[in-house]
């Protein structure tokens, strides 16, 4: 079953491209890892940075939380964000078109 996060950023004053530099270099790993269907940073007008993602499973989902991109993720960005991530596990619910109706 597949599943859609979002986890929510908040940067220090002032930090964040620093933050947003540090997402940037686990990228291309974590698009490799199986199951990963989408992952990619986006600029929300509240000053977060929010992480999209879809996986293919609840498995490979938690691989992905166990693995080394996230570990190496968490070090890079521990002095440049305020509180912990906020992380939200999602399941779709299709509706209408199959390209529109579902993430």
């Amino acid at each position: 079953m597949t599943v859609v996060v979002t986890a929510v950023f908040q940067p220090k004053e002032g930090k964040k491209a620093e933050l947003v530099e540090a997402m940037r270099r686990g990228i291309e790993a974590v698009h490799q890892e199986d199951g990963c269907e989408l992952y990619a940073i986006h600029d929300a007008e509240d000053g977060t940075v929010t992480m999209l993602e879809k996986w293919t499973s609840v498995e490979a989902l938690d691989t992905h939380g166990e693995g080394e991109p996230v570990r190496q993720l968490l070090a890079d960005i521990t002095d440049l964000i305020d509180g912990v991530p906020v992380v939200t596990r999602m399941t779709p619910i299709p509706m209408g078109a199959d390209k529109q109706g579902a993430l």
